[in-house]
């Protein structure tokens, strides 16, 4: 008889026990539709489960793997999808409860890759509005709770709250989760999982609703850097109906997982960027540098061509310019429930000209090449992802993002890996973002699991859910 699962596992030791027949995809799918049954109803990450599908999924998995029919490491698994995948027939409302019935008429390359690599798909999960907001609120279809505290409401991180949610509460094994601003890593940061934040054209967007198509990228969303690794393998590759995926050829990231990081030049936050960051981050953040120089690495200094909130205009004007582009016509409606804040954000794309725009891509340009120069001789820059933990719901500014961080990620092409390195002294966990040359992933997800192998942080789950 398999034995149970944890819904806490990660899908690297899901899979070793799928194959040896020491676990069920049909048990594991049941433990987690039961567990959403039952903690979904606080929770909120989930805007619809397949349950009957996932059921029938799960059974065919389970037949071919016992037959020898074993796709690959994933088969079987269960995954969640944030709510902006397409998939033909199915609501995808994009977090607006102005879109409740949008069926989809299409099916997103992901979905198809994730299907053909034996991928359960067990639901759809909330996002912020349209995907433009870093807090994970939703005025309408409400703000996912962040599983670290079910006692206060903190917030679980945006744009793909509701991935942060059911990975961090061990309702599925992984999520699919979007980054243009940092919406990946600002969730798996405040919920204590790892968020892979990848190049644009590493995954084909196609079939993904757009925010700001300069700048939208895919990423997966687990419990372990080595899941990361083996989703983005699965998702990676050429799309003709995405042409931003011709650029380069697929990376290979599993090959080096292991190599550690001896001889990796590392830099750190220059101390100019550590004002505004909570000690208890900074202190997780200093922790973890300490740990990656025990493994060998060297940490540098590096002087960046841009103060990093300096990047929060430009950003703005090409997420707003191109939000606008993509949603003027909902947004103007005047009587669609739209979360105001959100409206707010996609209606100040109107006041920036075509000079405003242009101009921007042109200081991006210039910036990306700025940060290959000073990222001359070195592997990666770390910082902390987030400037705090996650805060109370009832507290914060609209007007602000917690995405400083993270936003020069995006605006010059790199890639980045956020993963637990810490705890506040109330429980709330901490991350640390490992930033790469765009399409570098491969050493971004290396430095990753030399770190994670090293400590014990990434195996800790949420008390109130556990």
């Amino acid at each position: 008889m398999p034995a149970s699962l944890s819904p806490f596992a990660p899908i690297h030791q899901i899979s070793a026990a799928f194959a040896s027949g020491a676990a069920s995809p049909v048990a594991l799918t049941e433990t987690y539709l039961d567990r959403i049954g039952a903690l979904d109803g606080k929770l909120g990450a989930f805007v619809d489960v397949y349950a009957d599908q996932a059921r029938q999924a799960a059974e065919g998995a389970e037949k071919a793997i016992r037959s020898g029919h074993r796709i690959g490491p994933l088969h079987g698994v269960p995954i969640a999808l944030k709510d902006l995948v397409e998939m033909e027939g199915r609501v995808t409302t994009g977090g607006s409860a102005a879109w409740r019935d949008r069926r989809s008429q299409v099916t997103a390359t992901i979905v198809h890759r994730l299907i053909a690599a034996g991928m359960i798909v067990i639901g759809k999960v909330l996002t912020v509005e349209f995907a433009y907001g870093g807090w994970g609120t939703n005025q309408h279809m409400g703000t996912p709770w962040n599983p670290w505290d079910m006692d206060e409401h903190r917030v679980p991180g945006g744009s793909s709250c509701g991935s942060g949610v059911a990975v961090a509460a061990g309702l599925t094994a992984a999520a699919i989760g979007t980054d243009t601003g940092g919406s990946v890593r600002l969730p798996a940061s405040f919920c204590g999982i790892v968020g892979l934040k990848t190049t644009v054209g590493r995954i084909s967007t196609w079939g993904v609703l757009p925010l700001s198509e300069t700048l939208d990228t895919i990423g997966p969303m687990t419990r372990s850097v080595e899941d990361a690794a083996l989703l983005f393998d699965a998702l990676q590759g050429p799309d003709p109906k995405d042409p931003n995926t011709l650029r380069r050829d697929n990376a290979d990231v599993l090959a080096p997982l292991r190599r550690g990081v001896a001889g990796l030049r590392l830099a750190a936050l220059p101390a100019a960027e550590r004002e505004g960051i909570d000690p208890e981050v900074l202190a997780n953040y200093d922790e973890s540098l300490r740990r990656l120089e025990s493994l060998g690495a060297t940490i540098v200094p590096i002087e960046l061509p841009l103060h990093i909130a300096a990047y929060a205009a430009p950003v703005a004007t090409i997420i707003a310019s191109e939000g606008y582009a993509n949603l003027r016509e909902t947004v103007e409606h005047g009587n669609l429930a739209l979360d105001r804040h959100v409206r707010e954000r996609v209606l100040a794309g109107k006041s920036f000209s075509a000079q405003d725009y242009v101009l921007t891509l042109r200081l991006q340009r210039r910036l990306r090449q700025a940060m290959l120069e000073a990222m001359e001789g070195i592997d990666a820059l770390l910082t902390p992802t987030t400037t705090s933990a996650a805060l109370p719901v009832a507290g914060i500014d609209e007007g602000k993002t917690p995405a400083t961080l993270t936003r020069m990620g995006n605006f010059v092409e790199m890639c980045g890996l956020s993963l637990p390195n810490g705890f506040t002294a109330g429980g709330l966990p901490t991350s640390l973002q490992i930033l790469c040359r765009g399409y570098d992933e491969a050493t971004a997800l290396r430095i990753g699991w030399a770190y994670e192998q090293a400590t014990e942080w990434h195996r800790r789950t949420p008390p109130g859910v556990s």
